[in-house]
C-alpha cells in the first residue's frame, strides 16, 4: 500500500479488502526491495509469488494462461499494488524485485461499481474490485477457492451508501448554515405618510 493511500484516502478499499480476507497482509511503502516482510514472502521456497499488474507480459487468468499444475504444490501469493495508477507506477518503478515476478491479469471484468469516485479510464477498478475479479478468475482456473464472492461487493456497496449519506447530510447542513447566516430582510415601511429624515435647510412654508 502506498503511504498516500494509507494516510490520506478516507475510503481506501485496500484496507476494507484486507479486513475481509483472513489470509492477507498489508505492507506500506513505495519501494519494496528493502522491505523485510515482502522479501520474505518472495524468497520463501514454499511460495509461488506473482504480481497483479496488467500488460503485454502478464498472463491472463481469464484465458487459462496460468495452469494450476505450474504451482507444483507451492502456495500462490498474489501481490497487489494498492494506490492510484500514477502512484502504482512509481511503486513498480522503485521495486525491481517486484518487476522480476511473474505477472498476472484478468480480462472481461464488470465495469467499476465505484459511484463515489471517478476512475481515470474505462477498465480501471478499485483495489477491492480488482481483488474480487482476481479471486473469481483464480477459482475458474482451479488455482484458489472463492466461497463467498458476494461478500466483498456487498461491503463495497454498503461503504459507498454510507459515504453518499454523509455527503448528502453535510450538504443539507451546509445549506441550513448558509440560510442562518443570510442577511436579514429589511424591516417593513411604517404605515401612513413618511416623514423626511433629512433636516430642512429652509423652514417649511406656513400653512394657510
Amino acid at each position: 500500500m502506498h503511504p498516500e493511500e494509507f494516510k490520506h484516502v478516507k475510503a481506501a478499499t485496500g484496507r476494507l479488502t484486507h479486513l475481509c480476507l483472513t489470509d492477507s497482509e498489508i505492507h506500506m511503502g513505495v519501494g519494496f526491495d528493502e522491505h523485510e516482510a515482502v522479501q520474505a514472502l518472495i524468497a520463501d521456497p514454499g511460495n509461488f509469488p506473482v504480481l497483479l499488474y496488467p500488460g503485454p507480459e502478464a498472463r491472463d487468468l481469464s484465458r487459462g494462461e496460468f495452469p494450476a499444475e505450474e504451482l507444483g504444490g507451492r502456495r500462490l501469493v498474489v501481490i497487489l499494488l494498492d494506490a492510484t495508477w500514477r502512484l502504482a507506477r512509481r511503486m513498480w518503478k522503485f521495486s525491481p524485485s517486484l518487476q522480476r515476478l511473474p505477472r498476472i491479469m484478468f480480462s472481461g471484468a464488470t465495469p467499476s461499481r465505484y459511484v463515489i469516485k471517478r476512475q481515470p479510464e474505462p477498465g480501471c477498478l478499485s483495489t477491492l474490485e480488482a481483488t474480487h475479479e482476481t479471486l473469481l478468475a483464480l477459482e475458474r482456473a482451479g488455482l484458489d477457492r472463492y466461497e463467498r464472492p458476494d461478500e466483498l461487493l456487498g461491503l463495497f456497496a454498503r461503504m459507498q451508501a454510507v459515504q453518499v449519506r454523509f455527503a448528502e447530510e453535510a450538504a443539507r447542513l451546509g445549506r441550513r448554515r448558509h440560510a442562518l447566516r443570510a442577511k436579514p430582510a429589511a424591516p417593513a415601511a411604517p404605515a401612513g405618510p413618511v416623514r423626511p429624515t433629512r433636516r430642512r435647510i429652509f423652514p417649511a412654508p406656513p400653512a394657510e
